[in-house]
């Protein structure tokens, strides 16, 4: 029996046909998939895209400040699973889609519009997303990281932060990430450390040397966060922090 005319096909080791990459009639570069069916390259890009949202959100946006700063302020509180750590993530990503906002309708604007209208490939749509990503994450980078990954990847000292290339923004921004996220909570951590401190003074100078300091310092600290409303200024400070 003869080969239809058309794509090239090949014989697999069953006897199914498998065919090569195409081109079609407007330009789309497509892939054979299930039963001979052709998928255009768009699709698997997009979900290619999908399985590296998590990495996406934890290396290029500030959850991970976020969450760092969330855990310090509840072992500062000294509870243990109050918020719990899915309410923790929960609020981290919420504000983290606050903040990601404008970026993400940017990229939306420039990159996915004209891919969706056939306007652009692919690969264009992402070099495209990258630009607005490559300055928010500029923004906030410090020097002294990006110097230290030019330094470890050997590559010649760019005139500005904006001209660091993605290889070396990328681990920059996290590293200077988690430094912000714990120096944020490290000073939320001294106001309850001397609560801490204050009350295991007077219960030892008393003689309640039975009675953990953390039974009594634990709901005056509570008390102490209440009284300041101290989500609305944490939530505030944090915000700022990052327009």
């Amino acid at each position: 029996m003869s080969e239809p005319a058309g794509l090239p096909m090949k014989r697999g080791k069953r006897g199914t046909s498998t065919s090569a990459p195409s081109v079609d009639p407007d330009g789309v570069l497509q892939a054979s998939g299930a039963l001979g069916r052709a998928v255009p390259w768009n699709i698997i890009v997009m979900l290619t895209a999908l399985t590296l949202i998590p990495s996406i959100l934890i290396c290029m946006t500030p959850f991970a400040r976020l969450l760092i700063v969330f855990h310090f302020l509840r072992q500062a509180l000294g509870l243990q699973s109050t918020p719990s750590n899915q309410t923790l993530i929960g609020l981290s990503l919420i504000m983290t889609f606050f903040v990601m906002q404008p970026v993400a309708s940017q990229i939306y604007q420039d990159a996915v519009v004209p891919m969706q209208a056939g306007q652009i490939t692919g690969i264009e749509a992402l070099s495209r997303a990258e630009v607005p990503m490559h300055q928010f994450m500029a923004h906030y980078v410090r020097e002294k990281d990006v110097a230290l990954f030019i330094e470890l990847a050997k590559e010649p000292r760019p005139a500005s932060v904006e001209d660091v290339s993605m290889r070396v923004l990328l681990p920059s921004y996290i590293l200077s990430e988690l430094k912000a996220g714990f120096q944020i909570g490290t000073v939320l951590f001294l106001p309850f450390l001397v609560v801490d401190m204050v009350v295991a003074s007077i219960t030892t100078s008393v003689g309640m040397l039975q009675l953990p300091p953390v039974v009594i310092s634990t709901p005056l600290k509570l008390l102490l966060f209440l009284m300041v409303d101290g989500w609305h200024l944490l939530v505030g400070s944090l915000m700022r922090s990052l327009s």
